[in-house]
């Protein structure tokens, strides 16, 4: 029995990794998991864990909403099961496995793409984070801030924490924007928070600004597709690992040799000039 602890299902991206899990999951005679969503709240998480061990998982996979107060819990489930860290780290290196994209290459990454989108002029730079303690949204700013930092003439002018959320982020994005006169681009670290600020400049006129996100799912809404209508100029497709996360699961069960300690999955960017490939997928 696997239990999954995840850290919110109000991303599209965590809903399609409970999706990847339970399809893995499903090729696997007798296989039970147990899926629990924590809200965003670290403490309900916490309590969400204890409660998937009363109920005897063999194995936890979680996505820790923060570092600092998921560490405790992590290393206390650690010393009596196997347990798969899944995107979010935590503060040390007390668990079975560690399993998620590079996102701090990512960052970089987008910095690099807001580079070569505004080019020699340079311009004006609105960021849009994720959940404060959350370690992708600090890997993410750091990439992106420390390749941004490369460019005298692009300025960020102004930073919006909306936890992921897309309403959060449109509502956020109509209050500042009234601030900021002059946005060239806007970096979004999911694209659900894309399409909120994209929605918000849409709403007061704002024509010319250019959004960029993160997550790269396919479906309505998904940015793929995003880019596809040219809402966003580029989003880059971030696993979710869910499918690696129960292969894995499975291995450590089966007790295998020789498995790793970090399993880092791979990143793609989609822009105007590859995204049909992808929509064709």
């Amino acid at each position: 029995m696997i239990g999954v602890s995840q850290a919110n299902l109000g991303e599209p991206w965590r809903v399609s990794m409970n999706r990847e899990i339970q399809e893995e999951a499903n090729k696997h005679k007798n296989a039970r998991v147990i899926f629990t969503d924590a809200a965003q709240s670290s403490q309900k998480q916490i309590r969400d864990v204890e409660r998937l061990m009363k109920q005897g998982i063999d194995l936890l996979i979680i996505s820790p909403n923060e570092a600092k107060p998921l560490t405790p819990i992590v290393q206390e489930t650690y010393r009596k099961i196997p347990v798969i860290v899944l995107d979010r780290e935590i503060e040390n290196s007390n668990y079975t496995m560690f399993i998620g994209a590079d996102n701090q290459l990512i960052g970089r990454k987008a910095g690099q793409f807001v580079s070569q989108l505004l080019g020699a002029r340079g311009g004006k730079v609105v960021e849009i984070g994720g959940l404060l303690g959350s370690t992708p949204a600090k890997d993410r700013s750091d990439g992106f801030r420390a390749e941004l930092a490369k460019h005298e003439n692009i300025h960020i002018v102004g930073t919006i924490t909306a936890d992921w959320l897309r309403d959060k982020a449109e509502d956020l994005m109509k209050e500042q924007l009234r601030k900021w006169p002059n946005v060239d681009v806007v970096f979004a670290q999911n694209d659900p928070m894309a399409l909120g600020a994209s929605r918000a400049a849409s709403a007061l006129g704002r024509k010319g600004i250019k959004f960029i996100g993160i997550d790269g799912l396919s479906g309505q809404w998904g940015g793929i597709q995003l880019v596809g209508r040219k809402v966003l100029e580029a989003t880059f497709i971030y696993p979710t690992g869910g499918k690696e996360a129960v292969q894995y699961a499975f291995s450590i069960l089966n007790h295998e040799a020789n498995l790793p300690k970090r399993v880092t999955l791979d990143s793609i960017k989609v822009t105007q000039e590859n995204v049909s490939e992808y929509l064709s997928q």
